[in-house]
Order: structure tokens, then C-alpha cells, then sequence
């Protein structure tokens, strides 16, 4: 997956272990947690915080609506890759998980956040020179009150999933 890709660095040529070392890392959930599958990004925090809340190499943020208010923490922690994870409408069937690049950031979401990601992307590599992803997640209902749906919670425990095979 693509996402493993991003997360490390090639192991060492002269190394014995075949493990490659991950980056260090911020990965920012994005998201509202009052609308239904809007809140997939924070999910995902949330479980991770659970099991790797103390992983060297990792800072995990939940950026709510305005994942710009927690550009100061970001910078401090001067990370080689910011990984954003939010719901996003890519006209695909509910809890549909897709890596998507810089281009494909543009335009791109169905959240509620107040300052287009595409923005916060260009802001955060011009500062920090680091790598930027993203994980999009279709949603499939973004009603208010509404707890996740059953695909994007199964999206959710995925992504979560892939993120601890790479810090266990």
C-alpha cells in the first residue's frame, strides 16, 4: 500500500534488519464529529491514540474544522511527513479509501473545515519542507447527530490497522 510507502524510509543497505525505520510523522485527522461519516479523520486519531500515543517518531493531532489551528504544534514537531486523514466526496461506493496527491487535493472533500486543505498542504510543505498526504475516505452520510456508518467505520478500522503494522 501506498501508505507504507510514504510512512518510512528505506532500510539501511548495510542493515541486517529488513524493517525500514518510519518517518517522523504527524498524522492530522480532520473532520466534524457531530456529522455522520465527517468525523472518519478524528476516528482514526482517536484509535491510534489509544494503542501508539507514545511512539517515538509519531504526533497524532485531531484538527477538527480547522485543522490550521494546529499548524504551531505541526511546525514545533518539524515532521518529514504530514499524513491528513478526512472524508472525501470521490464519487466512489461509501467507505471507499483512497491515498490522494497534492493535485488531487483541490476542490476535494466533504467536510465542513473552514480553510480548503490544499491551502493548509502548500502552507505546511513551503514551511516545513516536508512530505504531504492524504487519505480520503468516502462518506456516506454527513447528517448531523449521526454516528458513523457501518463502511466508513470498516474504512476507518483498516486505515487504523495499516498505520499500527507499520509502528508495531
Amino acid at each position: 500500500m501506498q501508505l507504507a510507502q510514504s510512512l518510512t524510509s528505506p532500510a539501511p543497505r548495510s542493515s541486517n534488519s529488513a524493517k525500514s525505520k518510519c518517518l517522523r510523522t504527524v498524522i492530522l485527522g480532520i473532520g466534524n464529529e457531530l456529522n455522520g461519516d465527517d468525523a472518519a479523520g478524528i476516528e482514526v486519531i482517536r484509535r491510534l491514540r489509544m494503542i501508539l500515543n507514545k511512539t517515538p517518531d509519531l504526533l497524532l493531532l485531531e484538527g477538527g474544522v480547522a485543522p490550521e489551528n494546529v499548524t504551531a504544534p505541526i511546525r514545533r514537531y518539524a515532521p518529514e511527513m504530514v499524513l491528513l486523514v478526512d472524508c472525501a466526496a470521490m464519487e466512489s461506493k461509501p467507505g471507499s479509501i483512497a491515498w490522494l496527491n497534492m493535485a488531487d487535493i483541490d476542490g476535494l472533500s466533504a467536510s465542513t473545515h473552514t480553510l480548503p486543505l490544499s491551502v493548509l498542504a502548500r502552507f505546511l510543505q513551503a514551511e516545513l519542507g516536508c512530505k504531504i498526504g492524504l487519505i480520503g475516505i468516502q462518506p456516506e452520510s454527513l447528517e448531523f447527530g449521526k454516528p458513523l456508518s457501518a463502511q466508513v467505520d470498516r474504512a476507518v478500522a483498516e486505515i487504523v490497522t495499516e498505520i499500527l503494522s507499520l509502528y508495531e
